[in-house]
């Protein structure tokens, strides 16, 4: 646009929104700023120019190669169609818009610009080159359509590798391979392939849904709530992905909340959370593992022995590998004082994770156990659990020594066998009263064992330093409160 005159040039200026300078000044902007790599700042330039002259096809055709740039591919498609439909003849234009066509797997429309090219310029040896590639694209997409319709999923999959290589931003090729996929039992690659397939259509909630429900099915419950919302941002009215919503919300709370619990050590509150958990969701198995595998740990932590030790075994058939399991169960076997179980849970977890430091400190510490059993075992003496508290072991100590005083007995025999048993009990009542030896005989060793005392020494030491029966008359009497 001329201008002769300053007022044409201020009126034209106000209708258009911009002077001819102006707009030379945002193309060269766009120029050095996409030269720069500044998209976005390269962009906002092309913008204004487009709008300043909405006649001229090369300003389109620029905007479009920022777009491409960006990797957006969609929005460069109208750009070249409006640069092409101000401009026929323009080549470049005709090539780019064909290439990302074929890119897109719409090989119909590609091979019409690759031919406009051709008709124009017969020898353009990029335009045949796409042109063959649009033919064979074509006939690739027949044969996984066919191979797929046969049932012959795998056959598809390896069609569709190569029909994917020829055109990346086709979302039908990835959605049918997604499919095959899951009919093959290979859910994770199914999502490597739904999850490019949501950018490459503008409203894609179907495969935001599948990517959630596949995600779910695995036990990725939070990337599950997340695709979930992505199709509720697309349409919040959206019933299908509304009903999955509301159900993965559910149950992601009460998995996190159970969690939660377990940090703050209320593991019985945990144990009816993972409960919830099998009732909120019984059908797929990861949540039922997941939750026996769980509850079996809290058990232990409550030391309830015997009951974990089921829930546990229930679980470890479900999940014969799973380390934790084995380890839980170990643990309660221990509580049981079954230390030979223990061992073998620790060994068996210990072949499926070699390098784990907490399973070779628990295979240690139930092999140092099942050692000590053998000799000396405190909890057995006193006839207690390894979970009683001090109340208990006192009142089981009392029993005991009532019943085995060497005063009960008469023949010198059974006053030595007495005298025996009477020492075992006191012993156990004084290690197991005292939190740090009881620490040690909990960690497998006998702090009473002439081994584990600095500078050894044989016979049995009475644990006071003094013996009660020293000059073989038992005064000692035993007084009940």
């Amino acid at each position: 646009i001329r201008c002769n005159v300053q007022v044409t040039c201020l009126f034209i200026s106000g209708v258009l929104g911009a002077t001819p300078v102006e707009i030379e000044h945002h193309l060269e902007m766009g120029r050095k700023l996409l030269a720069a790599g500044q998209l976005a700042e390269a962009l906002s330039h092309y913008h204004s120019a487009v709008e300043g002259d909405s006649k001229n096809y090369l300003t389109y055709y620029k905007r479009a190669a920022v777009f491409l740039a960006m990797g957006k591919s969609k929005s460069a498609l109208p750009d070249l169609s409006q640069a092409i439909q101000l401009k026929p003849d323009f080549l470049a234009a005709r090539l780019q818009r064909g290439n990302i066509l074929l890119k897109q797997g719409n090989t119909e429309e590609a091979r019409e610009d690759f031919l406009a090219v051709l008709n124009r310029s017969p020898d353009h040896e990029e335009a045949h080159d796409q042109l063959h590639k649009a033919d064979d694209l074509e006939l690739l997409q027949e044969e996984a359509h066919e191979a797929h319709h046969r049932g012959d999923y795998f056959t598809t999959v390896q069609v569709l590798e190569k029909v994917i290589e020829l055109s990346p931003w086709d979302p039908e090729s990835r959605e049918l391979r997604a499919e095959c996929y899951i009919r093959l039992g290979d859910p994770r690659k199914a999502i490597m392939d739904l999850t490019p397939a949501t950018r490459l259509r503008a409203d894609n909630r179907a495969a935001f849904l599948k990517l959630s429900q596949l995600h779910y099915s695995l036990g990725d419950h939070h990337d599950s709530l997340s695709q979930v919302r992505e199709c509720l941002k697309l349409d919040q009215d959206d019933k299908e992905c509304f009903v999955h919503y509301k159900q993965v919300k559910k149950l992601s709370k009460q998995l996190d909340s159970a969690e939660e619990l377990i940090l703050e050590q209320r593991y019985q509150e945990a144990t009816e959370k993972y409960e919830s958990v099998m009732r909120t969701e019984p059908n797929v198995a990861f949540y039922t593992n997941k939750a026996k595998e769980r509850i079996c740990f809290c058990l232990v932590k409550m030391k309830s022995a015997e009951e974990a030790v089921d829930i546990c075994s229930e679980a470890h058939q479900r999940e014969p590998q799973n380390i934790h399991i084995l380890r839980d169960r170990a643990e309660a076997y221990i509580l049981q004082q079954e230390y030979e179980k223990a061992v073998e849970d620790y060994q068996e977890a210990r072949e499926f994770d070699q390098e784990n430091q907490e399973l070779r400190e628990g295979l240690e510490r139930a092999q140092k156990l099942l050692k000590q059993s053998r000799k000396r075992d405190y909890y057995k003496i006193l006839g207690v659990s390894r979970s009683a508290n001090k109340q208990e072991i006192i009142k089981a100590y009392r029993k005991l020594a009532q019943q085995w005083h060497p005063d009960n007995f008469q023949s010198e025999a059974d006053k030595k066998e007495a005298e025996k048993k009477f020492i075992d009990i006191a012993s156990a009542k004084e290690v197991l009263t005292n939190p740090e030896m009881r620490q040690k005989v909990d960690s497998g060793e006998d702090p009473l064992d002439p081994e584990n005392q600095q500078g050894g020494g044989g016979g049995r030491e009475w644990p006071f330093g003094f013996n009660p029966f020293e000059g073989g008359n038992f005064h000692f009497k035993f007084h009940q409160h």
